[in-house]
């Protein structure tokens, strides 16, 4: 028995030990089954620095791969450096040197890019509302409510995707926004920093909602009804290609006048008329989607958490919590797939939340299709939307008369989207505001014909129909210059 308890022993060891060493040792190649790239050339960057292209590539000088995996590298790598938004078009091909033997032959990788036209100094003229929905139907198409000024965003600052914009606004709501953000400092090319400076007045506030629609005040003789000024650094962190970190510190400054605190005290609490809070702020993001502005296959994972009032003066004592996962994927045969799912959670002390710090559907990037022209407000939500698309065409169009060529090629491409979208909202003032959406399901549905065109933008015009049997149609652009 204990003969057969040593044999059984040592066998155990001795597969232990070959399965180590097999762990440890290098991979492993067939010589006529792999390349080796020899080098890799750029061509076309003429502002962007090769470390910054070089950076979204896996494949190096020297790299030994296997020859069935490298349509697949070569094609994500192309995808990365798109997704830097730097340029306009980008092709690469993998050549491989016929003249030399199969084992391990060299192969030679071009990368060909068009640039982007970096510099924008745009006028801006705007719809103060939330959006162009609201403005259409619910603000009579008043023209006055515009915002006009000038706007200058300039991407790859400095050659290293690096970012300045400046924005003056005036009109309807005066605003003045300065930022710059560096995606690396580090010779590693994995930390990066940015910092921001934000003041904008308002002479006309939604100081509540009723029956999910906003309630706006404009007294006249009064020119600021609300100020904000913030300001804020941040460092961030990217690891590998696809894992971005950032942890931000701002500073946040708001007042409202006497009339609005007066007319809905919860508006910052107690009454008050003044905030003042230091937020600090982390934030993850997974990223692998082939294209950032209407991606048709990868996934993409963001989370925050936000802890305002660190200090024992502050005004607001809120953490938020944030979570989203969107999933992309083809069905073959000119159909794509696309399902997102978002969450989001807010606590306080005695779950007391100035009305200024809740959140809810149809703000930002959390809407609900067929609730466009609504405000869900509460401490949490869930948000599920759904995509069945079909790709009507994607083409690219060589414009020669023009003479600039970040802008003669055009690509565009054509999209019919099945909606299928629901959410929920968690509200404890639901009652107090005569919400008659929150806290129960709500569903939406509709078709939407999305144009992409270039400098990702996306134009999106939907008709829907909603669980409260009511139809729309919408206009949403999308940009990201």
């Amino acid at each position: 028995m204990r003969l057969q308890s040593t044999r059984v022993l040592m066998g155990f060891l001795l597969t232990a030990s070959l399965l180590t060493s097999a762990a440890g040792q290098p991979r492993r190649y067939e010589p006529d089954s792999a390349v080796v790239v020899r080098s890799v050339t750029l061509k076309g960057n003429f502002r962007t620095r090769d470390r910054i292209v070089l950076r979204e590539m896996a494949l190096h000088v020297g790299d030994t791969i296997r020859r069935g995996e490298l349509t697949q590298k070569t094609a994500w790598d192309q995808r990365k450096i798109s997704n830097t938004n730097l340029f306009v078009t980008v092709d690469m091909a993998a050549v491989e040197d016929s003249s030399q033997s199969t084992a391990f032959r060299p192969i030679d990788i071009t990368v060909s890019m068009k640039e982007r036209w970096y510099i924008f100094v745009v006028p801006i003229f705007e719809l103060a509302d939330r959006n162009f929905n609201e403005w259409w139907y619910e603000r009579g198409r008043d023209l006055s409510r515009t915002n006009y000024g000038l706007r200058v965003d300039w991407k790859n600052f400095t050659g290293r995707n690096d970012r300045f914009s400046a924005l003056a606004q005036s009109g309807f709501t005066p605003k003045y926004i300065v930022s710059y953000d560096r995606p690396y400092i580090d010779k590693a090319q994995r930390f990066g920093a940015n910092a921001d400076f934000y003041y904008a007045s308002n002479r006309e506030i939604a100081y509540r909602p009723l029956f999910d629609k906003w309630e706006y005040i404009s007294p006249a003789g009064l020119s600021r009804l609300r100020t904000r000024l913030t300001t804020s650094l941040s460092v961030t962190r990217r690891d590998g290609f696809y894992h971005f970190h950032e942890l931000e510190a701002r500073y946040t400054q708001n007042n409202i006048a006497d009339t609005v605190a007066q007319l809905n005290p919860d508006y910052f609490l107690d009454g008050r008329t003044r905030q003042r809070f230091i937020s600090l702020t982390y934030s993850y993001r997974y990223d692998r989607r082939d294209n950032v502005a209407y991606a048709l296959q990868g996934n993409l994972l963001t989370a925050s958490l936000v802890r305002h009032g660190w200090l024992a003066d502050a005004d607001l004592r809120q953490t938020e919590a944030a979570i989203s996962y969107s999933r992309y994927y083809p069905l073959g045969k000119r159909f794509f797939a696309a399902h997102t799912l978002r969450l989001r959670n807010t606590w306080a002390p005695n779950e007391r939340i100035p009305y200024f710090g809740v959140r809810g559907l149809g703000g930002g990037d959390d809407v609900l299709r067929g609730y466009e022209l609504y405000i869900v407000e509460g401490q949490r939500h869930i948000l599920f939307r759904n995509n069945i698309r079909y790709r009507l065409f994607d083409v690219k169009k060589q414009l020669k008369w023009i003479p600039l060529r970040q802008f003669n090629t055009v690509p565009i491409a054509a999209y019919l989207s099945l909606i299928g979208d629901t959410g929920y909202v968690d509200s404890n003032i639901a009652e107090r505001y005569q919400s008659r959406l929150a806290n129960r399901w709500l569903y939406g549905t509709g078709l939407s014909l999305d144009v992409v065109t270039y400098y990702n933008l996306v134009f999106r015009f939907s008709a829907t129909y909603n669980s409260q049997g009511q139809t729309g149609f919408f206009l949403n652009l999308q940009r990201e210059l």
